[in-house]
């Protein structure tokens, strides 16, 4: 698997439901699609696919097909809006968490072969703060915490960092507050946010911008489309752009980290307890 280009690594997350993760993992890929990257959209929530949904998009198969060795991972990919790519997650199972060796070569092979048919991977996780949400993150390159105006959202996102920095070593986190108002609501609530790890943790939090609270994206998600196909002149699509642009600028690393084959062994690595 040498070789491979740096890939750029993005895990969606903020440990509450509910504050719009997958909207953002969806926009945010369709933007940099639109900008001429290639994308493919993890969706990590295992057991609760829900972006083949969002979209309206069919899935026959699923992660969990691969990982029985019933397919292989360019088999299930789904197209999307604007080019992008979906693998979509399996309903009703967290089989990821059981891994034997033999799935894991063979997950690791598939996402190797894939990568040369990629610029970034978006990982869609799930909510919560299970181990199964901090493998994907602590695997991935960038990790976006997706923060909304409300008490639980701000909590939740810390307890999330918390783990993450305790348990995982990480210590750099960008934020994005969805869903506010106004621009200034959203550097209050980064404020927020950043005044409590500022002083329990060490950490650093990077603020990307805010997405605005916007009719447009409820019209659209009812439409099983991503707001910037459906309104592509709105507000929240305009966000995503300017959220896009600044993704494609985050310097990709000369490591092993930034590469995809990285991403899967860390991957297998969390979930199996290896340190």
């Amino acid at each position: 698997m040498s070789g491979l280009k740096p890939i750029q690594v993005l895990a969606v997350t903020g440990g509450k439901g509910g504050v719009g993760k997958s909207n953002v993992s969806v926009n945010t890929a369709v933007a940099l699609a639109e900008q001429g990257k290639r994308v493919v959209l993890l969706d990590a929530d295992l057991g609760l696919a829900n972006i083949d949904v969002l979209l309206g998009v069919s899935s026959g198969r699923n992660i969990g097909d691969v990982l029985s060795g019933e397919a292989e991972l360019r088999d299930i990919l789904v197209p999307g809006p604007g080019g992008i790519r979906i693998i979509p997650a399996s309903s009703g199972t967290q089989r990821m968490a059981n891994l034997g060796e033999q799935e894991h070569a063979g997950i690791i092979g598939a996402f190797s072969e894939l990568g040369d048919d990629m610029d970034v991977l978006i990982v869609d996780t799930a909510a919560g703060i299970s181990r199964t949400v901090t493998s994907f993150v602590r695997a991935a390159q960038e990790t976006l915490m997706v923060v909304t105006d409300e008490p639980t959202s701000v909590t939740d996102a810390y307890a999330l960092i918390k783990v993450l920095n305790r348990d995982c070593k990480m210590d750099r986190f960008r934020v994005l507050a969805n869903m506010v108002r106004t621009p200034n609501e959203g550097q209050a609530l980064f404020n927020k946010l950043s005044k409590v790890t500022d002083r329990f943790l060490d950490v650093t939090l990077q603020y990307v911008g805010s997405v605005p609270m916007d009719e447009s994206v409820r019209k659209a998600v009812q439409r099983q489309k991503a707001v910037i196909e459906a309104y592509p002149r709105s507000k929240a699509a305009i966000a995503y752009r300017s959220l896009a642009q600044k993704v494609a600028t985050w310097p990709l690393p000369t490591t092993p980290r930034g590469n995809l084959e990285f991403f899967v062994e860390r991957l297998v690595q969390g979930t199996t307890g290896v340190a």
